[in-house]
């Protein structure tokens, strides 16, 4: 089937769809999604967003994980480059949250975009 000829989905076709993903957006979601295509990575930001208050510190990260404090720092920064996390220095701790924006494009582009056509 061609995408001319693709059903649209609950009344309206997905822009997906009908035109590509423009350059930039697909590389921007693309830096997101390598980010979260390691385990430990997608563990460390479920580790956050599950956290009380929204935010944690990297004393609180780093227990769940037997890795060392280089390799656990090297993670949280692949998540803040690619605009995931977001953090600040509170004394001698980093604190780390997730980027509201950020999870709220991934989730457009998997619900809306990538949603399964109806056939």
């Amino acid at each position: 089937m061609s995408k001319q000829e693709l059903p649209l989905v609950d009344g309206c076709g997905s822009s997906l769809v009908r035109e590509p993903l423009p350059a930039d957006r697909a590389a921007e979601m693309a830096r997101m999604f390598k980010a979260l295509g390691d385990p430990v990575r997608l563990r460390m930001l479920s580790l956050v967003a599950g956290h009380d208050g929204g935010s944690a510190c990297v004393c609180d990260i780093s227990p769940a994980f037997d890795l060392s404090q280089p390799t656990i720092s090297h993670h949280l920064k692949v998540l803040r480059e690619a605009g995931l996390l977001d953090c600040e220095r509170r004394g001698t701790w980093v604190h780390y949250w997730i980027v509201p924006a950020a999870l709220q494009q991934l989730s457009t582009l998997l619900s809306d975009e990538l949603a399964p056509v109806a056939v």
